[in-house]
């Protein structure tokens, strides 16, 4: 029983349903993702297991992001091998440039160490939720950030057309209260939608279609589990 998938947003377009009805998906890149690590609670504290998408190119990968995931004979690791405590499984696979790990009750849900998983493992399943950082817009004003209206652009008016105008009382409270809207940095967030029904899943291409809208923009990594609240 998978816990959940790594991937990659692709972009949007639209698909004709079952019905013959045009819905707008968002095209995910799901896997293939490898189990990395399985975290237990007589070793680890907590249950998890740990998936890695995307090959790192060794260049970049630093010497301990190896060997998490192959044997490469360091010093750490021949001096735990004399005290004589129990390697780590490792899954022998390139280092990973995009790792997650999923909570579960189960201490290996059912997987284990060097698993490959596909997108056809979210097929069965009916909504999922995506988790994603959305675009960072940088610092903006009100109107982009908040949609606000601005200032009208008649008499009286000058040169603040875009400005968020008072933020302020006059002796009482003397104070600009907290949670004001006003400029500041906008977007760069993580953010989870959720409930976006599966449209299709295909395994030998590693696409998956959700219908909806996913935060982030095309090539940005994503997060993709079970539905916490319609399993359905």
């Amino acid at each position: 029983m998978p816990v959940g998938l790594l991937g990659k947003k692709v972009g949007m377009t639209q698909v004709y349903n079952d019905d013959g009805v045009v819905v707008t998906v968002t095209v995910i890149e799901a896997g293939p993702c490898v189990v990395t690590q399985v975290r237990t609670v007589d070793r680890d504290g907590y249950d998890a297991v740990q998936l890695g998408f995307g090959d790192k190119p060794r260049r970049l990968a630093s010497r301990a992001a190896r060997g998490h995931v192959a044997d490469i004979s360091g010093r750490r690791q021949k001096e735990r091998a004399a005290a004589g405590v129990e390697a780590a499984a490792k899954p022998g696979c390139e280092p990973k440039s995009f790792v997650r790990e999923f909570r579960c009750e189960d201490a290996s849900h059912g997987m284990e160490v060097g698993q490959s998983l596909a997108a056809d493992v979210v097929a069965g399943w009916k909504y999922l939720d995506v988790i994603a950082t959305s675009k960072g817009r940088g610092h903006a004003g009100v109107m982009k950030r908040h949609n606000f209206s601005g200032q009208r652009a008649t008499h009286g008016v000058k040169r603040v057309h875009r400005h968020g105008g008072s933020i302020g009382q006059s002796a009482d409270p003397a104070r600009v209260l907290r949670g004001t809207r006003m400029p500041g940095r906008y977007g760069g967030k993580r953010i989870t939608v959720r409930n976006l029904k599966v449209v299709r899943a295909d395994a030998e291409n590693n696409m998956l279609l959700v219908e909806g809208a996913v935060p982030g923009p095309n090539g940005g990594y994503v997060v993709l589990r079970h539905s916490a609240k319609n399993r359905g």
